[in-house]
């Protein structure tokens, strides 16, 4: 497993990292609850659903290294 969250890791990836779906949920990511996106959580880019919804990227990044 990489050491850094990176904004070409996915949904997945990151979820895989102790600490990491607080850091998600506290940034409002709908992912987390949507029933369809359960599909493409392998799929989904950290980068791209942070620009989808308008969320900081660098700000989520940021929070999910140092939790991680």
């Amino acid at each position: 497993m990489p050491n850094k969250i990176t904004e070409e890791m996915t949904l997945i990836e990151i979820l895989n990292f102790p600490g990491a779906r607080e850091v998600l949920e506290k940034h409002s990511l709908p992912c987390l609850h949507c029933p369809m996106a359960a599909f493409e959580l392998g799929t989904l880019r950290i980068g791209e659903v942070a620009k989808m919804y308008g969320i900081d990227l660098k700000s989520l990044l940021d929070d999910l290294n140092k939790a991680v």
